[in-house]
């Protein structure tokens, strides 16, 4: 069962399911910001980490998501996934506290440091298999793209004010303690999701589906999760794209990028929560316009404006030098570009994802995107590390620019560049509108 089709967006504003969602989420995504500053500053200035050490905190936070094919065939025999989404954030918040418990004991570590970057993405793999779903049942079709917006606009203002919050904390009250405020968060969000009224109607048993049909294994289903995508020429597409672009982003990411800023580019906490934050007005700027660009030059182009924008700008930040105002004006210009592209990419990509996956396969389809896509994601950061440690920060940045924007011919030759909006007519390319697999025996409730 998927929410009801309305004839606009306009409803979201007033409809307070997901306002209470968007709140939640809009809370959580501050707090993140606070935990991406902090986990990498404990590891260079607290534990003087190397680069390699860095690439690997970053690596695996992400590295349960190479099991996300699994879970997401498991969320989907179960009723409730809400309360799956619940369960991970809780989850999230309590290994947090952990930080700052061990901080005062003056026993933080490197292996805690792992430990937490462990856990906490394995709870983000159950609340992102479990979210789809309870997606589709809380927005309409129709209002996709404006309420992946409103929560990509939420996300990108936490980019503006979560690095120069997260630098004030660090600063004042050292990063093991800032980390206080996102185990906050996720209680926040647990508490606000938990709350809303969604009817969620039970699955079948897990011993046998319709017609006394057995229940497939949890390879099987996950494995139709798989093999949908590699059917569907617009998910097969926009996974191959993601992927490769995220490879290479994450070869340059968020730790290497506070590393580099740090130790090359000679700048401060404050100054680097300062130049993030400035520069992450642009991906407030590309949420707020990314419904009117897809309106103006279709899904499938802004999926592919995105696709290049999005990396393309690492490469300012790589050639920055100068007064010290050139040199974070060189970082918040970067982020700012980066931002846009990344909004135009991530807002129409996903609404398009939503609107050709059938009911009963969005948590396996989810899961098995993720594995491959966020599975890539600490072998990209790894990479990035000991390209680092061989080559130097500057030119892991120039590669992965570059390598990044290559993402760019996934697209070209697929059905995505002709897809002008999410009606049937416009996103019905073979196998996009049914599964391709044998019929599944747990049909999603209707």
């Amino acid at each position: 069962m998927t929410a009801p089709e309305t004839g606009g967006t306009a409803s979201l504003w007033h409809d307070r399911r997901f306002n209470r969602f968007w709140a939640g989420q809009s809370i959580s995504e501050l707090g993140d910001r606070i935990t991406e500053l902090a986990l990498p500053l404990i590891a260079v200035t607290a534990l003087n980490a190397s680069a390699n050490q860095v690439a690997w905190l970053t690596a695996l936070i992400w590295t349960p998501h190479l099991l996300a094919f699994l879970l997401g065939a498991w969320v989907d025999r179960r009723a409730h996934q809400r309360r799956l989404m619940v369960l991970a954030d809780l989850v999230r918040g309590s290994v947090l506290l952990t930080l700052p418990a061990a901080y005062l004991l003056d026993a933080v570590s490197l292996g805690q440091l792992y430990a937490v970057a462990v856990l906490t993405g394995a709870a983000a793999v159950l609340f992102n298999t479990a979210y789809p779903p309870f997606f589709v049942r809380l927005v309409p079709r129709s209002a996709y793209i404006e309420a992946n917006s409103r929560l990509s606009a939420s996300r990108s203002v936490s980019h503006v004010i979560g690095p120069a919050v997260g630098g004030g904390l660090v600063h004042t009250l050292t990063a093991p303690v800032a980390v206080i405020a996102d185990a906050l968060s996720y209680l926040a969000s647990a508490f606000l999701i938990g709350r809303i009224p969604l009817d969620e109607p039970p699955t079948a048993g897990a011993g046998t589906g319709a017609g006394g049909t057995t229940d497939p294994s949890l390879l099987r289903r996950a494995r139709e999760g798989m093999t949908l995508i590699g059917r569907n020429p617009v998910l097969r597409a926009g996974l191959c794209c993601a992927a490769t672009v995220n490879f290479f982003t994450f070869a340059a990411g968020s730790g290497l990028m506070v590393l580099f800023a740090t130790r090359d580019l000679d700048l401060s906490p404050g100054a680097i929560g300062l130049a993030l934050g400035t520069g992450a007005t642009g991906a407030f700027l590309g949420a707020v316009l990314a419904p009117k660009i897809s309106r103006h030059i279709g899904v499938g182009r802004s999926i592919m404006v995105g696709a290049v924008l999005f990396p393309a700008p690492i490469a300012i930040a790589a050639v920055a030098h100068g007064p010290l105002w050139a040199r974070a004006g060189a970082l918040a210009a970067a982020e700012f570009l980066s931002g846009v592209g990344v909004m135009l990419f991530d807002i129409n990509l996903n609404s398009l994802r939503t609107s050709v996956i059938p009911d009963g396969m969005r948590s396996r389809v989810a899961g098995a995107f993720s594995t491959l896509n966020y599975g890539i994601r600490p072998i990209g950061a790894i990479t990035g590390g000991l390209l680092a440690t061989a080559f130097g920060l500057r030119a892991t940045l120039l590669i992965s620019a570059t390598g990044g924007m290559l993402s760019l011919l996934w697209l070209l030759a697929s059905p995505i560049p002709r897809i002008h909006s999410l009606t049937p007519d416009d996103t019905a390319t073979p196998h996009t509108t049914q599964d391709t697999t044998d019929p599944d025996p747990y049909p999603a409730p209707s």
